[in-house]
């Protein structure tokens, strides 16, 4: 197996190949999971001045883990390196760094005091956007007279005081899981981690994304995915006829389902059945807006069901665009 440098924690680790870009898997950036740098940007990081790798690198390595650790999918080129400076994701107070310390042990834990181990604490600074050990042990350390968080070795536990502060940060309650089928092209994909994701997040739920997998393992890694979510979102761009199994399986389960699909000029991507009446979209930024509307919806918060509930089980919610566009979801379970 073919393995490379990491540019941005110097690790070396194995990658794969999808769609000019190079998979980087479980390095410090993304311990358990990967992320995606075009091959034609490599060289391009590479030739930075030291000054802006020595600021910038250990911001990159931290916005790739904060979205690979929440499910998101992660492809970057050279042309993103502006986009990440000036991101409002990106925490500048160490108060802000501390927040997202603890909204890491938040996701990775089930309630106040349950233990999180954390692995290769020495190079985990990127969990606060630090650029240095130092700083993270600061931060633990403040956190830890702040009584929010309690530290044992390389074991750590959120106090109650420090659970509720984690959840208020996130906008007063646990995010759901969400599981979010993607069109296949990586320029679309990244639109969506750029625009569409984080809206999803602001609205509750913690989005997951298709990942890609060898086509024979596809629907049984969907639907895993599927069962612990609260939500699906499902583009018809994605992996062909997977995305109606998917779809149909969360409605089995009364999951509820939002279809989206991509309008290019005139075409529209087809559904195959009356009852899959997406929200069309042209761009990113739009979608988000759409989808905004529709999960902070009273309909879609379960408040009128009983007038939307058709005779076959589900209700269908127009969005405002005109009868072509709908969406269709389960009645019985939109929390």
């Amino acid at each position: 197996m073919e393995k490379k440098r990491c540019l941005f924690c110097d690790q070396i680790v194995p990658i794969g190949r999808e769609d000019g870009y190079d998979l980087y898997t479980g390095c410090y950036c993304s311990p358990d999971g990967s992320y995606g740098l075009h091959r034609d940007s490599y060289d391009p990081y590479s030739v930075l001045s030291y000054q802006i790798k020595h600021l910038m690198f250990p911001v990159i390595s931290a916005y790739i883990r904060e979205l690979t650790d929440c499910g998101e999918t992660v492809r970057l080129t050279i042309d993103d390196l502006e986009g990440i400076r000036n991101s409002p994701r990106v925490p500048v107070t160490i108060e802000d760094k501390g927040i997202r310390l603890l909204q890491f042990f938040y996701r990775h834990s089930g309630g106040p005091d349950e233990a999180v181990v954390l692995q290769q604490l020495p190079k985990s600074y990127n969990l606060t956007y630090s650029p240095n050990l130092q700083e993270l042990i600061y931060i633990i350390e403040k956190l830890k007279e702040e009584r929010l968080l309690e530290r044992m070795g390389s074991s750590f536990k959120l106090t109650a005081q420090g659970w509720k502060t984690a959840e208020e940060s996130l906008g007063g309650k646990r995010l759901k899981p969400c599981f979010v089928l993607l069109p296949e092209d990586a320029e679309t994909r990244h639109q969506w981690t750029e625009k569409v994701l984080p809206v999803i997040e602001q609205c509750g739920y913690e989005p997951r994304t298709s990942e890609k997998i060898p086509r024979e393992k596809e629907a049984d890694y969907n639907l895993r995915m599927i069962t612990d979510s609260k939500l699906l979102i499902a583009d018809l761009g994605a992996q062909g006829p997977e995305v109606f199994l998917a779809g149909g399986y969360a409605l089995g389960r009364n999951i509820p389902v939002i279809w989206t699909a991509r309008r290019d000029g005139d075409e529209t991507t087809a559904s195959p059945s009356e009852k899959i009446r997406p929200f069309v979209w042209e761009t990113a930024e739009e979608l988000a807006s759409i989808l905004k509307q529709r999960l902070t919806s009273e309909v879609f918060l379960g408040k009128v069901l009983g007038a939307a509930i058709r005779e076959d089980g589900f209700f269908h919610v127009p969005s405002g665009n005109g009868d072509r566009n709908f969406s269709s979801f389960s009645a019985s379970n939109t929390s």
